[in-house]
């Protein structure tokens, strides 16, 4: 088997999988559209309350301003929250706020329900066949995050 294709062919999948389904999701969302960014810090923040920006930035590969930049335009548009950091007075700690977590969750749900809807369409050997590649998508996922966990 020739794998030469496989990283560009693999690569464009992800990429083009990914688009389709935020387009998908874009439709009926309720006024200001996130940015991919925004919605990833926002994702990052409801998985850890009382973030402090420098870990933010650490965590998704960003410049500590450049997640300053995106705090002060989500708590502008009302998405999140941020407070003194008891033990430290210089540092906040960020929090979603509670609007912003039922977009979240929205959003979850909306996205698990149109992968279940595009899953079933499948037949069920294509249905097989990604179950049995899941496995090693993980370990693809595991070794990715060591090497940048690494820098």
């Amino acid at each position: 088997m020739d794998d030469s294709a496989l990283p560009g062919d693999f690569e464009g999948l992800l990429v083009g999988i990914n688009r389709l389904v935020r387009r998908r999701l874009r439709r009926g969302v309720p006024e200001p559209r996130l940015r991919g960014a925004q919605v990833e810090l926002l994702r990052l923040v409801g998985a850890r309350p009382g973030l402090r920006v420098s870990e933010a930035a650490e965590e998704l590969r960003l410049a500590g301003n450049s997640v300053s930049t995106l705090v002060r335009q989500l708590i502008g548009l009302g998405m999140l929250s941020r407070e003194p950091d008891p033990q430290d007075g210089r540092a906040a700690l960020l929090r979603v706020t509670p609007a912003a977590a039922g977009r979240l969750r929205a959003w979850e749900e909306r996205r698990a329900a149109l992968l279940r809807e595009q899953l079933d369409r499948l037949s069920e050997e294509d249905r097989a066949s990604l179950a049995a590649a899941l496995p090693a998508l993980r370990r693809l996922a595991a070794n990715l995050h060591e090497e940048e966990a690494a820098r």
